[in-house]
């Protein structure tokens, strides 16, 4: 697991599926409002030309020489919602990211996010 205080050290490293498949570039990581500890983060992934950022778990990431490995396969990843590179994540489509993955979003309990960008 990256933790808070690491983030800022893995920003460009490569991001790597379970068989070591790069899937792309980390470009950011979001943290969980309630807790402050990573939960995911946005991957540059595309054609120079036409790059996006895919949302992916950081859940039982492991962090190597240079690379973050990510649980999910890279298919699996580049299909996930994204956001242009210039662009930021609304409030309403965060539920949408962690429904792609089959996780539960909880809202802070007057409706705050769940994700915070570091």
């Amino acid at each position: 697991m990256i933790r808070a205080a690491d983030v800022r050290e893995w920003r460009e490293q490569d991001v790597v599926d379970p068989k070591g498949h790069k899937i792309g570039t980390l470009e950011a990581v979001y943290v969980d409002t309630a807790t402050d500890e990573p939960a995911m983060a946005t991957v540059r992934t595309g054609l120079p030309t036409r790059q996006r950022l895919v949302f992916v778990p950081l859940d039982e990431a492991v962090l190597g020489p240079g690379y973050v490995k990510v649980t999910h396969p890279k298919g699996t990843v580049r299909k996930a919602p994204s956001i242009g590179t210039d662009d930021v994540l609304p409030a309403e489509e965060e539920e949408t990211v962690f429904r792609y993955y089959g996780l539960a979003y909880q809202p802070g309990s007057h409706g705050e996010r769940q994700l915070a960008r570091r």
